[in-house]
């Protein structure tokens, strides 16, 4: 039974996900049958100075950045040692480390990505085997290196014809057909605004944007933005929320409340043009998502105001029935599916799919580091 850490850090910034898991399996390659157990998970915050680091990374020189690679890289590995210590874990109880780092640039177009977090420097605070840099394979044979989860939604939760994920960026799989894709900034934006104009690290249940007023003008404006009408596959770059979309929302002469209610309903919109698009490109009728389970997970799942707004939406446009699965679910998905695409890549197994990605061939992505 593979034991595996799992570490995921998203473009919100809200903290590292870590999640201990156990996986099991029965039959055979490629047809075998998964199931996991989350035995353990926490979120361990970022301090305001990582925070700031990691935020401001994109703009390092090249040197900078890779200092900054390295650090955090022992950062990680230090996190793991305390989720070890404090959970009575013994270094024989896992199997590998899978780390996803965090996102600093996404550049498909060009052929590159970067997560920093160096798998070297996690494997010599850990003493463990590590699985980092998870999408530069996938890239390298022409695919956006994103979505990289439907991989593992299909063997953890294939019960699921709809995934939604509500965080930094919202993202959704239709296990049916095998896409997958990114829909348009999330919590990274929500998020942003709260910390500047309220001075809160988010807005809880939505409290403040349900005080504002939609305004079409700028709805529009956001709706209209040339990502949304590019088919699938296609990903998004952090830069797209901080360099697109949060100038308009600034320079709009709007109160906060009416800029935040307007943005949660931009994304409420997406979701719903998102599935638009799949049944249009895919020559469905709307008819078949209904009462069809969407599974949805997330930072943004604790967002009540925006779970109810989306609900509302989805169930009248197309009878799709949201599903609230358990806590650690919502949390930790990435943390556990970037375990499982870790394990895959020990297993010498396809752990991103072309066809999500676009890439020429399924690829096994990983660099793997032990001592």
């Amino acid at each position: 039974m593979p034991r595996v850490i799992g570490l995921m850090s998203g473009s919100s910034l809200d903290g590292l996900d870590i999640a201990y898991v156990n996986f099991s399996s029965a039959g055979n390659y490629p047809e075998e049958k998964w199931t996991f157990d989350i035995i353990h998970a926490e979120t361990i915050p970022y301090s305001s100075d990582w925070i700031k680091k990691l935020s401001t990374a994109i703009d390092l020189d090249a040197r900078s950045y890779l200092l900054l690679h390295t650090s955090y890289g022992h950062y990680l590995g230090r996190c793991v040692n305390n989720f070890i210590t404090k959970y009575n874990l013994k270094l024989d109880d896992i199997d590998l480390i899978a780390s996803h780092g965090h996102t600093v640039f996404h550049e498909p177009w060009n052929g590159m990505t970067g997560q920093i977090g160096d798998g070297s420097a996690i494997c010599s605070e850990t003493g463990l085997l590590v699985v980092n840099d998870l999408r530069s394979m996938d890239i390298a044979y022409g695919g956006q290196g994103a979505p990289i989860v439907p991989i593992g939604e299909i063997h953890l939760f294939n019960e699921y014809r709809l995934l939604l994920n509500l965080g930094g960026i919202a993202n959704i799989t239709d296990q049916k057909y095998r896409i997958a894709f990114d829909i348009c900034p999330a919590n990274r934006i929500l998020n942003k605004l709260v910390q500047e104009y309220f001075n809160k690290e988010y807005d809880e249940n939505g409290l403040y944007s349900s005080q504002g007023q939609i305004n079409e003008i700028l709805l529009n404006k956001l709706n209209q933005l040339d990502y949304y009408k590019k088919l699938y596959p296609k990903s998004l770059s952090n830069s797209f929320g901080l360099d697109i979309i949060y100038p308009l929302l600034k320079n709009d002469k709007l109160n906060i409340y009416d800029i935040l209610r307007t943005y949660t309903e931009h994304i409420v919109q997406q979701i719903s043009n998102s599935i638009e698009m799949i049944i249009e490109n895919e020559k469905q009728d709307k008819s078949t998502y209904i009462n069809c389970k969407m599974l949805i997970t997330g930072g943004g799942t604790h967002n009540k105001f925006l779970f109810q707004c989306l609900k509302s939406k989805l169930k009248e446009n197309f009878g799709i029935n949201i599903e609230y699965p358990d806590i650690n679910v919502i949390d930790f998905k990435e943390a556990l599916i970037m375990a499982f695409i870790g394990l895959l890549r020990i297993q010498k197994k396809p752990n991103v799919l072309a066809s999500v990605t676009g890439a020429k061939i399924d690829t096994i992505g990983g660099a793997v580091w032990s001592n």
